[in-house]
């Protein structure tokens, strides 16, 4: 059976770091092409980050970008997304996706469609 369970999140003050943390059981993540999305209240659910199952290459939205690092660790089945210079505009419940279906080699999937497997959620919160 597929799960995550993610950690990580809470409260904190603007600028400052989290990292959130996705470890998976039942399937070996390293074989996948992984994401993070969130969601924030009222708003659309918005894919943050991702890498190919390859780590051939990562994708970061906008927002995010210079701020945020995702990352992998295979030897823990774990997934990583490293936040720093936090803003307010980031609160949000973020989300792990793992993609189990056939991929491309070295592509990275920027929409919630294209996954299979998501984590239960956990709440960040930017704020002072």
């Amino acid at each position: 059976q597929v799960q995550f369970v993610e950690s990580g999140g809470g409260l904190v003050q603007p600028g400052g770091s989290l990292r959130l943390s996705c470890a998976a059981s039942g399937f070996t993540l390293d074989h996948y092409a992984i994401g993070w999305f969130r969601q924030a209240p009222g708003k659309e659910r918005e894919e943050v980050s991702c890498i190919s199952s390859s780590e051939g290459s990562t994708w970061y939205g906008d927002s995010v970008k210079g701020r945020f690092t995702i990352s992998r660790d295979n030897a823990k089945n774990t997934m990583y997304l490293q936040m720093i210079s936090l803003k307010p505009e980031d609160t949000a419940v973020y989300y792990c996706a793992t993609r189990v279906r056939p991929s491309i080699i070295g592509r990275c999937y920027t929409s919630g469609e294209e996954y299979d497997y998501w984590g239960q959620g956990i709440q960040v919160t930017v704020s002072s």
